[in-house]
């Protein structure tokens, strides 16, 4: 064997050991909660300790916010602000996500739910609008599952049935790789922000202009940066089981509640008019494509959708009010029937028990 030979294989067999080294040290990595946006508060539970925003009359209907994989509640700010005009809204960090807790376990799909729900009970929260973008529409489903009494209805935006409608998912492939994924994740920590918000292209429409959707321009690599490789890959491993199990529409005709569903028709991830064909077997579901957005229309689309889902909430509260006027009118008729039968019967037994004393007399 020459000597290069050797000194090649030395050179791989470092490289191999640093990185296997980078790979237990980045997927041991934990981070606790902290409160990182203005106005929110951290509430433990169970699953960890979640941020959660309110804002909004604390009188008016709740809606929930719930963002997507590697993101964060800021996905919501500006369509957040829109719908506390209306309602009160209280945006949620899943757990390893923003300034929520990031440990090295209970990324299932039913954690991410239960946190919430034991958040939400802790304000008070009943008879929600549960919205959900993404990875959050698919823990909305579950909290809908679980918990019945805190969703009146779900809007579940740009989330497929099942992870068959991927149309693109290399990026997240290559990150949960072993040895090579940890690797690119420390390199994602340090390297050029414009390097990590292009990796974030695809979450958006063609062409859309990333920093345009937040406050922050850098909003995307803060999220990411934010997150251990654990929170990042553990909820997409999480989300495919989930959905492995019982796909997402499956679960939606068990449940029964009033469903919004919207895609955006420039949706990068999904097949967006495959996806929500899918949703049409639900009954009663309301499904929308949304032109010229992409994955996330509540950053690109805030407006539009903020609208889409008002509109939802009062077409279905109508619906429901109707419904409730209904059963009431339905159990003031019985009511009626009762008491006109329980009349008819006095009236008779006292025809007969006057019956009888004509005939005493006699």
């Amino acid at each position: 064997m020459s000597r290069w030979i050797k000194v090649a294989l030395v050179v791989l067999v470092g490289v191999v050991a640093l990185l296997a080294l980078n790979a237990v040290a980045v997927t041991n990595s934990t981070k606790d909660a902290e409160r990182d946006v203005e106005g929110a508060e951290l509430i433990e539970t169970s699953n960890g300790t979640l941020q959660v925003l309110e804002q909004g009359d604390p009188a008016a209907s709740p809606v929930v916010l719930l963002h997507g994989a590697a993101g964060s509640m800021r996905w919501f700010e500006s369509m957040a602000s829109l719908l506390a005009e209306s309602h009160r809204v209280i945006s949620v960090d899943l757990l390893g996500h923003g300034g929520s807790d990031k440990p090295s376990t209970g990324y299932e799909i039913t954690d991410q739910a239960n946190a919430i729900a034991e958040a939400l009970a802790r304000l008070d929260v009943v008879g929600a609008t549960i919205v959900g973008q993404s990875l959050g529409g698919t823990v909305a489903i579950a909290i809908a599952e679980q918990s019945p009494e805190l969703a009146s209805r779900l809007v579940i935006l740009d989330q497929a049935p099942t992870d068959s409608y991927e149309q693109n998912s290399a990026s997240s492939g290559v990150l949960t790789a072993p040895l090579v994924g940890p690797a690119i994740w420390r390199l994602s920590q340090i390297g050029p922000t414009s390097a990590v918000r292009d990796q974030y292209e695809i979450a958006f429409a063609p062409g859309f202009n990333i920093a345009s959707g937040f406050e922050n321009p850098d909003q995307v690599v803060d999220d990411l940066r934010a997150m251990t490789y654990t929170s990042f890959t553990e909820p997409l491993d999480a989300e495919g089981a989930y959905t492995d199990l019982r796909s997402l529409d499956e679960r939606l005709r068990a449940i029964e509640v009033p469903l919004l569903v919207a895609f955006g028709a420039e949706d990068q991830i999904y097949v967006a008019e495959e996806s929500l064909a899918a949703y049409e077997s639900v009954a009663g579901v309301q499904t929308e494509i949304l032109e010229g957005v992409g994955h996330t229309p509540n950053v690109e689309a805030p407006e539009q959708t903020a609208a889409l889902i008002e509109a939802f909430i009062v077409r279905t509260e109508a619906a429901e009010r109707a419904a409730r006027k209904a059963e009431a009118a339905r159990a003031a008729k019985k009511a009626e029937a009762r008491k006109a039968a329980r009349a008819k019967a006095r009236a008779k037994r006292q025809a007969k028990k006057k019956q009888g004393q004509d005939d005493s007399g006699k």
